[in-house]
């Protein structure tokens, strides 16, 4: 059993110092995937502050069956874009700047926010997911609801065409 399943067992018997710990467990990641969609620090802890505020709403009808990152993920999708159709803006803007230590790898990475930023919404999505939040193609299929297959070979695309692009010399270098 893991420890995600026996906070969620603890949780269901009324422990609330579990809810903390499932929260304390899964906030820098969120936290991380809203700094993705979203202009600035502020507008991402907000972001994240609703996905954790939703999701403890909705966690009687929340049915365990070992996806309960995916299910949070999918949350913060809907509150990002939600967020995007508030403020009308473009869920990946083009000065992005973190503190945060995954996205100083991120950054130095190939340009991988220029990549990215190349692809069409929905292939950016999935590409996001898989390698800046390092889901499961299982995982990605639960948040995105799409099959399985279907994520892995819009991925597999998405990839090709950012290799096409490099190898052209066609991904933009931040100054």
């Amino acid at each position: 059993m893991t420890r995600e399943d026996i906070l969620l067992r603890k949780i269901e018997n009324g422990d609330r110092q579990a809810l903390d710990g499932l929260i304390t467990d899964y906030y820098p990641d969120i936290f991380r995937y809203c700094l993705w969609h979203t202009r600035d620090r502020a507008a991402a802890e907000d972001a994240t502050q609703e996905t954790f505020l939703k999701a403890v709403r909705f966690l009687d009808g929340y049915r365990h069956q070992g996806h309960f990152r995916a299910w949070l993920y999918k949350i913060a999708a809907n509150v990002c874009r939600d967020g995007w159709r508030k403020a009308d803006e473009e869920p990946l803007p083009e000065n992005l700047t973190y503190d945060e230590a995954g996205f100083e790898r991120a950054e130095s990475d190939a340009d991988f926010i220029c990549m990215v930023r190349g692809l069409p919404e929905e292939a950016r999505e999935l590409v996001l997911l898989r390698f800046a939040q390092d889901l499961t193609l299982r995982e990605i299929a639960h948040v995105t609801g799409l099959p399985v297959r279907t994520v892995q070979s819009r991925l597999r695309s998405a990839l090709k065409k950012i290799k096409k692009q490099l190898l052209k010399g066609e991904i933009c270098h931040e100054p």
